[in-house]
């Protein structure tokens, strides 16, 4: 039986499935809607509802044109016929199969004609399931209703098959097992650790998007031990696996891979800060050295943020997603001075430096404190909140986030008579550090110090 909760999505297709039902042509509710609805979870306003069915993407076109709001077909050579309906956009697909031969990064495709033939070509049972509409009927040949009430995670077909069909599968696995809490089956375990290396066939910006999604799950952690403990990561992120550094008895440092992935588990589910904390403490591994005081890391945070830049372009991220988690990483160790004492000045420079992922830098130097010790942990949170209020103190005098000097590049040239150039930009570095030190001067004292600068400068 049909739970009742299906109603809301049944309703909301019903145009698209009459328009079927008149053209004789069956449809079908299919993959991650099937399975969501049945945990029960809300049908959100950005849901992906996805259809398919034998016919034809012409047909397709042909069936729903007159009742959609919009439709385009970009996805069409594979199949997929996106539509609008109301506020909703929904794709529709033929039934196919997917499948890669060995030395292939793009996906071969073939149409099919029957249901559980296209349903025995996805990723895990728990995908494979469809439903029939307008008049709900479950198909579900390979168990996986069952499967989500047991939190097990198979294939429908023998899990060598289904990697090799599609490589990007084990990656997809991770975050099945992380986002839904389901435990993979020894042979799906296996299947992975053989065939790992067919990741390399994989596109990047594919394994880059895999690896976003897993990281905005509420808590990756079991996704990530899975990618390092199969040897997925080697694959496509060695630097992982490369912070698994042996216990050493005597100076008892942690092992970085747990404490990475504990910082990651502690961060808010935000992709970039997210990714920032998987490789905040890439450079470890690098600088690693032991002294009679213990194991030290000296310019980790320095190492680090070139290894991750590397990293991040060897998936294909943008390069303003690089420049933020390589400041992340960068700056990740800053705060840890502040126990030291910190000037408003420092303060500024703090904020300056971290710029637009300042949010971000302070919740990942609030997470990377995994220390049991409660005490330390109290002590480290208190100069955060410290320090978090003289930003905010700051902010509110001086307009902290958009620090500029007191004049702009067109006073200085008119006050010293230059020409645009190279003095210009060293008056503006001067009056910006002048500014980073004391705070606001104001518009006529900015000018005396400039004169006075201005002179010694020529005298030297």
């Amino acid at each position: 039986m049909v739970p009742a909760r299906f109603q809301v999505v049944l309703d909301e297709i019903r145009p698209l499935a009459d328009r079927f039902v008149d053209a004789g042509r069956p449809l079908y509710l299919v993959g991650g809607i099937v399975r969501d609805q049945l945990l029960g979870r809300p049908l959100g306003d950005d849901a992906d509802i996805d259809l398919t069915t034998p016919a034809r993407p012409d047909e397709i076109k042909a069936i729903v044109g007159p009742v959609v709001d919009a439709m385009w077909s970009q996805g069409e050579r594979f199949g997929t016929i996106g539509v609008k309906l109301g506020d909703r956009h929904i794709e529709i697909t033929t039934h196919r199969a997917e499948s890669y031969s060995p030395d292939s990064r793009k996906p071969e495709v073939a149409f099919g004609d029957d249901i559980e033939d296209d349903l025995a070509r996805r990723d895990f049972t728990v995908n494979a399931m469809a439903l029939r509409v307008p008049d709900p009927e479950l198909i579900d040949p390979h168990g996986g209703a069952a499967d989500l009430a047991a939190s097990r995670l198979r294939t429908p077909l023998s899990p060598e098959v289904s990697f090799t069909d599609d490589p990007l599968r084990m990656l997809r696995a991770a975050r099945f097992i992380a986002g839904y809490g389901l435990a993979p089956e020894p042979e799906l375990v296996a299947a992975v650790r053989s065939n790992a290396h067919r990741l390399s066939i994989v596109s990047a910006e594919r394994i880059r998007d895999e690896l976003d999604k897993l990281l905005v799950v509420a808590d990756p952690s079991a996704g990530l031990w899975f990618v390092v403990d199969t040897g997925l990561a080697e694959e496509f992120l060695p630097e992982l696996p490369a912070m698994r550094l042996e216990q050493d008895p005597v100076h008892h440092h942690k092992d970085v891979l747990a404490h990475t992935i504990a910082v990651v588990a502690k961060t808010r589910p935000d992709r970039l800060t997210r990714l920032a904390a998987l490789l905040h403490d890439v450079g470890k591994p690098k600088t690693r050295a032991f002294t009679d005081g213990g194991v030290s890391f000296h310019h980790h945070e320095v190492v680090g943020a070139r290894m991750a830049r590397d990293r991040m372009q060897a998936l294909k991220y943008s390069n303003d997603d690089i420049a933020k988690v390589r400041k992340l990483v960068y700056l990740h160790l800053r705060f840890h001075t502040y126990g030291m004492g910190w000037t408003d000045s420092a303060v500024r420079r703090f904020v300056r430096d971290a710029g637009e992922v300042l949010e971000e830098l302070i919740e990942l130097t609030r997470c990377d404190c995994t220390t049991r010790n409660k005490r330390k942990a109290e002590r480290l949170s208190r100069r955060m909140d410290e320090l978090e209020e003289r930003i905010a103190a700051l902010k509110a005098q001086e307009e902290l986030d958009a620090i500029r000097p007191d004049l702009d590049g067109k006073a200085v040239m008119a006050h010293l008579g230059l020409p645009p150039g190279r003095e210009v930009g060293e008056a503006l570095d001067f009056l910006l550090e002048l500014r980073l030190e004391e705070g606001p001067l104001g518009e006529e004292e900015a000018r005396r110090r400039l004169d006075a600068w201005w002179a010694e400068r020529a005298e030297a």
